[in-house]
């Protein structure tokens, strides 16, 4: 499923921003239905509706079940690292945590991707560049953790974020893994019915035996319409519009919606949920923005092209003076 890098079609700038809203999104529908359901439960929901609906679509879209034991095992790791692990960790995370914080942590997963990918595979090893970005990103999550968790003062916080650290660290895992699934003979849309279907069968009796969830009050009208939602548009569509977005543009091009989500859980926090963030916060993220950039290319792209732009402009310039 590698796909050259190339730019992005206008119909698929159009996805990405599609697919900000819907992931950025489900950090704000976790925090309202957080409120009122226990994490473990919420998850389970999560992923059982969504794979139920990606089933009722299967005559549609063409999704089939595993027909080996590989693929089978390999949709039972992704199930566990993609979908049943992150999605409780960032419940019970955004229980402590508003959502607009719990999607800039969330935005550290492409920089676990690069450490993790340099660490297990042979092809994907780190380049200066990477290095760079790599250290800037990090920088931006400790800026982000704060000094408090950092030195070991902070309490509960300091949990739900390591929480949602650690869900970005299985999904970073998880992706290095997934790269490796196509060749199973498995389709986007095989990978993620299959993979949510695991992460129900997985969460759903966790759920029913932790949070006892049968005996749990009847939830409000915008709870259980932010659980449709979660499941529905931001874990199912998403998916679909994640796998065509990877298909056409490539994973570096993907990789932008980590840039774009947080955006709009932080307004969406802050219009529906009166939730306010620090200003370091907002720096640590640029700060991983700017890691990024770095690891996939643009930053270091757009100023060599710069400069190129600058000597053709200038060409009596000494070579030194033209490759600064």
């Amino acid at each position: 499923m590698a796909v050259a890098q190339r730019a992005m079609t206008a119909r698929e700038w159009g996805l990405l921003g599609l697919l900000s809203l819907l992931w950025g999104g489900s950090f704000f529908f976790i925090g309202v239905a957080v409120k009122e359901l226990p994490p473990l439960t919420l998850a389970g929901l999560r992923v059982g509706v969504a794979a139920l609906i990606l089933w009722a679509c299967a005559p549609l879209t063409g999704a089939k079940p595993p027909t080996s034991r590989k693929a089978l095992a390999a949709l039972a790791l992704l199930g566990l690292g993609n979908n049943a692990l992150p999605f409780a960790l960032i419940a019970w995370g955004q229980t402590h945590l508003p959502a607009g914080l719990a999607s800039i942590l969330n935005a550290a997963t492409p920089l676990f991707a690069v450490l993790v990918a340099h660490v297990f595979t042979a092809e994907e090893k780190l380049s200066r560049f990477k290095i760079v970005g790599a250290i800037a990103g990090m920088a931006g999550v400790a800026c982000v953790i704060g000094p408090d968790v950092l030195l070991g003062r902070s309490g509960t916080n300091a949990w739900a974020e390591s929480a949602v650290l650690l869900a970005a660290l299985s999904y970073a895992v998880t992706a290095v893994f997934a790269r490796r699934v196509g060749a199973l003979g498995l389709k986007p849309l095989d990978i993620a019915t299959g993979q949510t279907t695991a992460g129900a069968i997985y969460l759903v009796p966790v759920a029913l035996l932790v949070d006892r969830s049968w005996s749990l009050p009847v939830p409000s009208a915008a709870v259980v319409a932010s659980v449709f939602a979660i499941a529905a548009l931001c874990t199912a569509l998403a998916y679909v519009v994640y796998f065509r977005i990877l298909s056409g543009a490539g994973a570096t091009n993907v990789l932008l919606v980590t840039l774009l989500a947080p955006a709009t859980s932080v307004i969406l926090g802050a219009l529906f949920l009166h939730e306010r963030l620090l200003a370091r916060q907002f720096t640590g993220f640029a700060i991983i923005a700017i890691g990024l950039a770095f690891i996939d290319g643009r930053l270091p792209r757009a100023l060599r092209d710069g400069n190129s732009n600058l000597a053709r402009r200038n060409p009596r310039l000494p070579t030194g003076e033209k490759s600064r």
